[in-house]
């Protein structure tokens, strides 16, 4: 009934810039903690950025300074702002959210969600 559509990934030169965007859609359901993930071939999933429902943020080192997270409760939608993007972000980003779900008991139960990830491309 959640579900998670990334948008906005794409192909760029280095010292680019993109905007991701995540957008949960449903019902019955309460966001708390959101964050962006990336995976390349061959390498692990990897932590790029979070933002508590209070909008406490972490990142990162390899994109500390280069990225900025951001979310807009109202629009149930989170944002990544990659700038001076260089060939090794390339990878495919994916969405992530833990949402309480209301569905079965009134006091929630808590789901992990995961986007189907959008391909971001860096050339040199």
């Amino acid at each position: 009934q959640v579900h998670l559509v990334e948008s906005g990934g794409g192909s760029v030169q280095a010292g680019g810039s993109l905007r991701l965007s995540c957008a949960a859609s449903g019902s019955n359901f309460r966001i708390t903690a959101m964050g962006w993930y990336r995976q390349a071939p061959g390498k692990p999933r990897e932590m790029v950025a979070t933002i508590s429902s209070g909008d406490n943020t972490n990142y990162a080192d390899s994109v500390k300074g280069r990225v900025t997270i951001s979310r807009d409760n109202a629009k149930n939608t989170m944002y990544l702002q990659l700038n001076s993007l260089e060939p090794e972000d390339t990878s495919v980003y994916y969405c992530n959210a833990a949402i309480v779900d209301y569905r079965y008991y009134s006091t929630g139960t808590l789901h992990s969600y995961w986007g189907q990830g959008i391909q971001v491309t860096v050339s040199s």
